[in-house]
């Protein structure tokens, strides 16, 4: 099934069900006002929720309206836990190549994951409001996973189930920022903004066998100005599934429901199906000629991340944003 939250002026959204073609959803108040109810009960609300989903997509729904009609919140706006991961280790291998920096060969085997600001993700179609253009505004196109409780110390096959829900981000990244930050050996903080999210989450089984052992096996599009920069697959070469991730993150504590898990920046090795970020491009442009000819995002550019199965369906629908400069 595929679920929403829409803006009803609360910090948390309104719980809809959207379907399958991204065109209607519905109201289901008598079953979850929001999101993180819905993640909170989902033993409860999970069947419930599955067959408003097979009515509406059977037109057997009255009170229906166009999903297109009203402004979309992040699917989860607010969560209690978000921590990003770097699965994708050809990517990571790539930025230190272009350091002229060796890359640990731990890397290999123990995932990179830092925890970024969950108290306001922004909407598929909000502007990225940024103080300076200097900071070197990019974005990063992942994947990203809701779960349920997840018991500490969990293992990674057992990790897999607890994954609920999936969904595509945009991990805005300030990449001018991350050098003076990471120098302090203290981690990200300024350097990451609020993460933007699909429209959409969808349950594990909307995706058929594209998801496969915690692994979306589909191209993930970016397009910056209408210009695609890459569509690398999700499911190829990702170093760490999402089972391993969830598994590392829970390794000392217990994850609450809600918790979101991001991929990290997809990326394919031989970037033959280009890049999902700009620092990736920058860093290949480096490689090649010795400096970086591609700039970071400025005011007024627009980036589009989307991912359609193998009919041309939009799965989650699309981030659809537009860079803006913040004013006080």
């Amino acid at each position: 099934m595929k679920l929403a939250s829409i803006d009803n002026k609360t910090r948390d959204g309104q719980l809809v069900v959207v379907n399958k073609e991204l065109t209607k959803a519905v109201k289901v108040p008598e079953i979850a006002e929001t999101m993180q109810f819905a993640i909170d009960n989902w033993k409860e609300t999970e069947a419930k929720l599955q067959r408003v989903y097979q009515d509406l997509n059977a037109d057997k729904i009255p009170n229906t309206f166009d999903f297109s009609s009203v402004r979309v919140l992040a699917p989860i706006p607010r969560a209690y836990h978000w921590a990003d991961g770097s699965a994708y280790v050809t990517h990571v291998e790539l930025v230190r190549k272009a350091r002229n920096s060796e890359l640990p060969e731990s890397f290999w085997t123990d995932p990179l994951m830092y925890m970024g600001a969950s108290d306001a993700f922004i909407g598929a179609n909000d502007d990225i409001t940024i103080e300076n253009e200097e900071w070197g505004i990019d974005f990063e196109s992942e994947v990203a996973v809701i779960t349920d409780d997840v018991p500490a110390g969990t293992h990674s096959e057992d990790a897999l189930n607890h994954i609920k829900l999936i969904t595509i981000i945009n991990d805005v990244s300030l990449r001018n920022l991350i050098p003076n930050e990471l120098s302090k050996q203290f981690g990200f903080y300024q350097s990451k903004p609020w993460t933007s999210f699909a429209p959409v989450v969808v349950t594990p089984d909307e995706l058929d066998g594209d998801w496969t052992n915690g692994k979306l096996h589909l191209p993930l599009y970016s397009t910056l100005n209408g210009k695609c920069i890459g569509s690398p697959n999700a499911g190829i070469d990702m170093t760490f599934d999402f089972g391993q991730l969830i598994a590392h993150a829970s390794k000392t504590r217990s994850l609450m429901a809600g918790t979101v898990i991001g991929s990290g920046t997809v990326a394919n090795q031989g970037n033959l199906n280009g890049s999902s970020c700009l620092a990736e491009v920058r860093c290949l442009e480096i490689i090649k000629d010795g400096k970086a000819s591609t700039p970071f995002m400025r005011f007024g550019d627009r980036i589009e991340i989307e991912m359609k199965d193998k009919e041309d369906q939009s799965i989650f629908g699309k981030i659809n944003q537009i860079v803006k400069e913040y004013k006080k």
